[in-house]
C-alpha cells in the first residue's frame, strides 16, 4: 500500500489538490497510511475519526436523522461523512469509510466485511461504493483501507 500511497500523493501533488479524510471503521488507517510517506503535508489537509455516531454528528455534520433512519452503516452516511469532511476542511477531495470490521456487529443485511466508501469533490457528484470484504477484522480494514486510495485515485482522474 506505501506504493499505491506515494503515486496517489504524487498525482494528487502534481494536480495542486487537497485531502482530507473521515474514518469510522478504519480509525484513521487511511491518514496514516498516506502520512507514512514524507512530503504527505502537501497534500493530506486533515483527518476526521469518528467512531462514534455522536462524533459524526458534531465533528462532520451527518444529520442524526440520517444515521436513525439508516444507520452508521449505509451509503447515505458514508456519503454525507465525505460531504462533511470537505465542508469542515480546506481540502478539494474527501474520502470517508464506515463499515463492520467485525468479529461483531453484524445485523441483517450488513454482514461482516460490509464497507461503505465515498469520495466528495468540489463542484462535483459524491462518489458511493459498496463492497463486501473477507476475512478477519484486520483483513477488512486493510482492505478497506487500499479501496479507499483506489477511490481517491478515481477521483482524481474523473
Amino acid at each position: 500500500m506505501d506504493s499505491a500511497a506515494e503515486r496517489l500523493l504524487d498525482d494528487y501533488r502534481r494536480a495542486g489538490l487537497r485531502l482530507a479524510t473521515a474514518e469510522s471503521c478504519t480509525g484513521g488507517l487511511v491518514a496514516a497510511c498516506l502520512t507514512e510517506i514524507a512530503g504527505a503535508s502537501h497534500v493530506v489537509e486533515r483527518g476526521f475519526v469518528t467512531y462514534s455516531n455522536e462524533s459524526k454528528t458534531e465533528l462532520l455534520g451527518v444529520p442524526a436523522e440520517l444515521l436513525r433512519r439508516h444507520g452508521a452503516v449505509s451509503p447515505e452516511t458514508a456519503g454525507a461523512m465525505a460531504e462533511g469532511a470537505l465542508a469542515r476542511s480546506r481540502a478539494d477531495v474527501a474520502v470517508a469509510v464506515t463499515g463492520i470490521a467485525g468479529p461483531g456487529g453484524a445485523t441483517p443485511g450488513k454482514p461482516v466485511g460490509l464497507v461503505f466508501l465515498a469520495a466528495a469533490r468540489k463542484d462535483a457528484t459524491t462518489t458511493v461504493e459498496r463492497h463486501v470484504f473477507a476475512g478477519d477484522r484486520r483483513a477488512v480494514r486493510l482492505a478497506a483501507v487500499a479501496a479507499a486510495l483506489a477511490l481517491l485515485g478515481r477521483r482524481l482522474a474523473g
